[in-house]
């Protein structure tokens, strides 16, 4: 029973470390879980453990991974010799086609065993999800698995074969989840369960770097959009009924006092007036940093209830406003990049960022937009490519502003290497470092006005 309060254990631990919120109350739960589940049925424990541990959806695909290490389907390699590559291809094509998800474990572990193994010395990984996949190749079986599946249900082609294709798809995809959890078993065998679990498992994408996110996480995070707009709803408000109190007016409270003797019983507030404050955005939306771009102008757009007026502009080398797009960005999300750059003049003769002409152009064209109850975020990596800064647009901007903030998604000890500008445009304006959607979250119910 040792072993297996340390396996619960080393799960919370790795589930903490990975940003989820365990208490010891819940991590009790999850022991009474174990004793009254049994270790019999590893399904039916994966489900316990997370309906316990785990606070919503977004967290479950970190779950099932540190689950995977903690609990594993075996212990070493499959018992049966793996066979040759082909062999290992018509048997997946057959699980593939029956769906037996029991067959497609044991086939993710030969594949695994037999095709991605590498190095030989003690201190090598010896085992690669990648490799493995890459041999294998199971994204070509989908001709295969559809006239398997047809053959044996008779159906016909058409729109129903387009559906049994997204099926074939899903199938696939998690016959390759499924190769990726045996390959850090076979790697945490070897090099420790915890350590793969803090540095081999892909974390939440509220915690991936938006530099470094890729098509899936992006994806992942526009659908958080909406529920973390809500929750930073709440606490605008909160915030904005908080600061709605006022500040104590010392010469009303010191003339109330009269009547006490002196002694001011009733402090008096000074009331603000409740004004909605103006936001405007400057993203950059050039390569890697567009990923950032899109989900805070999403998130913003969101928010908008929140604020007397929002407007948004978008630039490479040339800025143009795209708060119109941002309307149709919210039915379609996942469309908005491709729509600001077909429909918005982003670029000139050259398709490389260029801040202070975008810079430039927003203080001459669009002046107009910023005023005393204005705040503005610049968001990007401040990387000019070697040309102008144009440092005098940026204090133009700023002297008309309310405040400005830059969110660079860069890490502050890359600020400055290269063609960075951002120490420059830090010493005008607050720069703060925004490499995650929590970081930004953070930043957002902290920064935005009330």
């Amino acid at each position: 029973m040792t072993a297996v309060a340390d396996r619960i254990t080393g799960l919370v631990g790795a589930l903490r470390a990975h940003g989820v919120r365990i208490g010891t109350g819940e991590s009790v739960d999850a022991a009474r879980a174990v004793e009254a589940l049994g270790l019999a049925d590893r399904e039916l424990l994966r489900e316990g453990l997370a309906a316990t541990l785990l606070h919503g959806p977004g967290q479950r695909t970190l779950f099932d991974s540190v689950f995977d290490l903690y609990f594993p389907r075996g212990v070493g390699g499959p018992r049966e010799a793996p066979g040759d590559r082909e062999s290992l291809r018509d048997r997946l094509a057959e699980a593939l086609a029956a769906d037996d998800r029991a067959l497609m474990g044991r086939l993710a572990a030969e594949a695994v065993d037999g095709l991605g193994g590498y190095g030989s010395s003690p201190g090598s990984d010896g085992w690669s999800a990648y490799q493995t996949l890459d041999r294998l190749r199971p994204q070509t079986l989908l001709a295969r698995v559809r006239a398997d599946v047809r053959g044996r249900e008779g159906s016909g082609a058409g729109f129903a074969d387009r559906l049994l294709d997204d099926e074939i798809r899903g199938r696939i995809e998690e016959f390759r989840r499924m190769v990726g959890a045996e390959a850090r078993r076979r790697v945490a065998e070897r090099r420790g369960r915890d350590e793969i679990a803090r540095r081999g498992v892909r974390p939440t994408a509220d915690r991936v770097d938006f530099l470094f996110a890729d098509r899936d996480q992006l994806t992942e995070l526009r659908r958080a959009v909406a529920p973390l707009a809500r929750k930073l709803a709440t606490r605008l408000a909160a915030r904005r009924r908080r600061a709605a109190r006022g500040a104590i007016d010392l010469r009303r409270t010191l003339r109330s006092s009269l009547s006490t003797g002196g002694v001011p019983m009733r402090p008096v507030l000074r009331r603000r007036r409740p004004v909605r404050p103006e936001l405007v955005l400057l993203c950059d939306v050039s390569g890697s940093v567009s990923g950032f771009s899109d989900f805070t102008m999403l998130l913003v757009q969101a928010l908008h209830d929140q604020f007397g007026k929002v407007r948004v502009f978008a630039f490479v080398n040339r800025l143009d406003e795209v708060t119109g797009l941002l309307d149709h960005g919210r039915a379609d999300p996942d469309g908005l990049s491709a729509r600001i750059r077909a429909e918005a003049t982003l670029t000139g003769w050259h398709g490389s960022s260029d801040y202070g002409v975008a810079l430039g152009e927003f203080a001459e064209r669009y002046g107009g937009a910023v005023g005393p109850r204005t705040t503005v975020f610049v968001l990007g990596d401040a990387r000019t490519n070697m040309s102008d800064p144009n440092l005098p647009a940026v204090r133009e901007i700023a002297r008309q502003a309310r405040r400005v903030y830059w969110l660079n998604p860069e890490p502050r000890d890359r600020w400055g290497t290269g063609d960075s500008a951002a120490p420059a445009y830090a010493d005008l304006v607050e720069m703060h470092e925004c490499r995650t959607a929590r970081q930004l979250s953070t930043l957002v119910a902290h920064l935005l006005p009330v």
